[in-house]
This record gives C-alpha cells, sequence and structure tokens, in this order.
C-alpha cells in the first residue's frame, strides 16, 4: 500500500500517537449490550506474496498454492483482489475450499473499484448484485465486506453515499473508508458521515497511515473496530504504534468493543507477517487469547517470545 507513504527520513517527525477517544465513540462502545468476549482477528492483505516463500511458504511453493499455505497462518485476509475485478460464485467457491483448512477463517472482500471509484456510487445497483451474488459464495467464510471511497470522493457527494448505503442488505456487516480531507477538517462534514454510519449500523475504517493521520479518525459508530495498518518496513516506530494500538483495544474491550479486524499492511509486504507476528504476541498477552500465530520456516516458535 502506498497510501499515505513519506520518505523515509521524514518518518521520525511524524506525531504517531493515537487520537483521544471521542465522545461518539465512547457512546457507542457504553451502549453495546453484547457482553460475548472479544472477538479479535489479525490478518495481511494479500496471499499472494512472493516474498513470503521460504519465510512462511515452504520453499518452491507455487503462486497456485499460496492460498493454501496462507490460511494455516492467519485467520482472515483482507481481500483487495475483488476491488480489481468482479469474481463469480464459482472462482470464489474455489478459495473457500482452500479455506476450509481452516475453520475459523474469513475472508473480508472489498467492493469492487467499479462501483465506488468508477461509477462513484452512482447507478451501480447492477454492479452490486453481482458483487454480492460472488462474495455470498464465501458462506461460512464470509467477514465483513468494505467500501473504500477514493481520495477525490468528497463531502459533497454524501447524498450518493447516503443513497448507495441504504439500498445495501442489511443482513452483512460492511464497513466503510473514507479518505478525502474534507470528510475529517469540516467538522461538520464528520458529524454528517459517522451520523449516517450510525443510523445505518454500518461500521467506519480506521487507517494508520504515516502521512495521513487526519484518517485515524477514532470514530466507531459501531461496537467493532476495522483497522488498517500501514508500516514502514519495520521501523522502530512500527513497534510503538503496533503496542499502542494494543493498549487501545483493551481499553475500547473495557469499554464494551465486540470485535476488531487488524489487517496489517507494509509498503514492503515482505515485513507483514512479522509485524502481524508480533500484535498477535501482545495482543494473546494482554487479552489472555490464543489466536493463531504465523510459523516461520526453520523457527519452532513465532520471531517473539
Amino acid at each position: 500500500m502506498e497510501f499515505g507513504r513519506v520518505p523515509e527520513e521524514q518518518i521520525g517527525s511524524i506525531d504517531f500517537s493515537l487520537p483521544v477517544n471521542p465522545q461518539f465513540t465512547i457512546d457507542t462502545l457504553t451502549a453495546s449490550k453484547n457482553k460475548s468476549p472479544l472477538q479479535v482477528h489479525v490478518g495481511c492483505a494479500k496471499w499472494g506474496r512472493k516474498e513470503w516463500v521460504g519465510q512462511i511458504y515452504p520453499p518452491k511453493t507455487k503462486d497456485a498454492n499460496f492460498l493454501d499455505e496462507y490460511v494455516k497462518h492467519f485467520d482472515c485476509i483482507e481481500l483487495n483482489a475483488t476491488f480489481y475485478q468482479v469474481y463469480g460464485p464459482d472462482t470464489i467457491g474455489k478459495w473457500k475450499q482452500k479455506a476450509d483448512a481452516n475453520p475459523d477463517f474469513k475472508f473480508c472482500p472489498k467492493f469492487s473499484q467499479s462501483i465506488s471509484h468508477i461509477r462513484r456510487l452512482k447507478n451501480a445497483d447492477d454492479i452490486t448484485t453481482t458483487f454480492y451474488d460472488g462474495v455470498l459464495a464465501f458462506g461460512d467464510k464470509l467477514g465483513p465486506l468494505f467500501l473504500q471511497l477514493s481520495d477525490n470522493f468528497t463531502p459533497k457527494s454524501l447524498p450518493e453515499l447516503t443513497a448507495y448505503l441504504e439500498r445495501l442488505p442489511t443482513d452483512l456487516p460492511v464497513y466503510v473508508e473514507l479518505r478525502h480531507k474534507d470528510w475529517f477538517a469540516v467538522p461538520e462534514n464528520k458529524e454528517a458521515a459517522f451520523s449516517l454510519f450510525k443510523r445505518l449500523n454500518i461500521g467506519s475504517i480506521l487507517t494508520d497511515a504515516t502521512g495521513r493521520r487526519d484518517c485515524l479518525h477514532m470514530m466507531l459508530p459501531t461496537p467493532h473496530a476495522f483497522i488498517r495498518f500501514v508500516g514502514n518496513g519495520l521501523h522502530p516506530t512500527d513497534y510503538l504504534r503496533c503496542d499502542e494500538w494494543v493498549d487501545r483495544i483493551v481499553e475500547w474491550k473495557e469499554l464494551g468493543l465486540q470485535s476488531v479486524w487488524f489487517f496489517m499492511h507494509q509498503h514492503d509486504e515482505r515485513y507483514s507477517p512479522e509485524l502481524c507476528d508480533y500484535v498477535i504476541a501482545k495482543l494473546n498477552d494482554k487479552l489472555a487469547l490464543n489466536i493463531h500465530r504465523p510459523q516461520f520456516i526453520g523457527k519452532e516458535q513465532g520471531l517473539f517470545e
């Protein structure tokens, strides 16, 4: 992911501290009536990474078998493949079969760019129906869907966003990622967007990217968190940022958080499994969980003990 990337020499000057919880989020979490154990999922954005061969994929693993190997290490994936192409039930059914080896695995598909970026949510009902018909083939492996809006999708398009979200099926969880700066810089725009999400029970995506700290709005319209963490190649600040996220998740759990989806991105994806392992180890420790950790070639245990 290139979003929010800055030159390496600028990383040390960035304030990476997480913003305080807005009252909006506190109200959402404390209103949660579900006292079930917190559900925590940690994964990456793609399975097709040749850099992971010899790292977590066995040597000489073929591209066609990458997904078979990925599901052995993680319980979810932020499925960006569906952004670039609308896949039918046949292809998605084959992916599901590969994931059946992991009973807890979930696919979290991104809405097609033909919906979000090309048609910009207008006259997109037909493509949306085709998109849903495809992803429903994941069956019990289907996690939440996420709609990423483009950097140039401004608050002037709130009516289109409202109309589109109001027409979506309500039986599948959906999260929205806003990127244009005016959604966050203008209080009235921020209030309008997140109030809309709360009314429709739509989740919001928190994107933690170095050069776009405004996307770290910390607004939770539902008691569920979807976090897209963009690291900087295992820069020392990556670990400090992850530590702070783990502490915030613990805090949100005490307030009433019901689930968290934490997806790891790196500008160089070779480093994503290692930082995922770090996050999982910390979450297991702080929350007394037993999330399966990725297994590295030549290591009997995880990297962080």
